[in-house]
């Protein structure tokens, strides 16, 4: 397992899609009142760990810029294309339901989220992300703060966590928290309501 250095991770705050099971993939629509409820709720985690002067890259989709300037309440951060999240090819955009009617012997199963997306036509693949995500984690010098996707998430838990990646779509895929990754171990961190 590779030691990397301290995570904080964000997953963006709900979106209109999310709310109907819409693959998003690389697409991307707005956050929802839940969405900016999610992040303010991530915004009241930062404040000491922002303190520290952590390194903050965002995935350049609107709905990770939307939530990180609400989230780290104006901090300064760099946006990085290996953040986006797993490309779902010509599934974009349509639903869970829609796909799963189609493919009725995955319906019988209940796959998680990322086993769709690996399996869509002419998406990325798992593979494809895991390289991405190996390549991003490989260029971090120090605490990091990561305000990316849900997916992409669970695949950069999994390696930081040194977890086979078939264990990776069964993850937790919250939003509204952050994501505590040392020395090879995740601590969620929430909010006292």
């Amino acid at each position: 397992m590779t030691n990397y250095p301290r995570i904080w991770f964000l997953r963006h705050g709900q979106t209109e899609w999310n709310k109907v099971y819409r693959l998003q993939g690389q697409l991307d629509s707005p956050l929802t009142a839940q969405g900016v409820a999610d992040a303010h709720r991530q915004a009241g985690l930062m404040g000491p760990i922002l303190a520290l002067s952590p390194d903050i890259y965002v995935s350049p989709l609107g709905r990770t810029i939307a939530t990180a300037d609400i989230a780290l309440g104006g901090a300064p951060y760099r946006c990085d294309d290996r953040l986006m999240e797993i490309h779902a090819g010509k599934w974009q955009g349509r639903t869970r339901a829609e796909i799963m009617a189609e493919h009725p012997n995955w319906a019988k199963e209940n796959p998680p989220a990322l086993e769709i997306y690996q399996m869509a036509e002419g998406g990325e693949g798992l593979s494809g992300l895991q390289a991405r995500v190996v390549s991003f984690l490989k260029d971090l010098a120090g605490p990091t703060v990561i305000v990316a996707h849900g997916l992409w998430g669970q695949v950069m838990r999994a390696e930081v966590c040194g977890l086979d990646m078939k264990r990776a779509g069964h993850l937790s895929n919250d939003q509204g928290c952050v994501y505590l990754l040392e020395n090879g171990h995740e601590t969620k961190l929430e909010p006292l309501e």
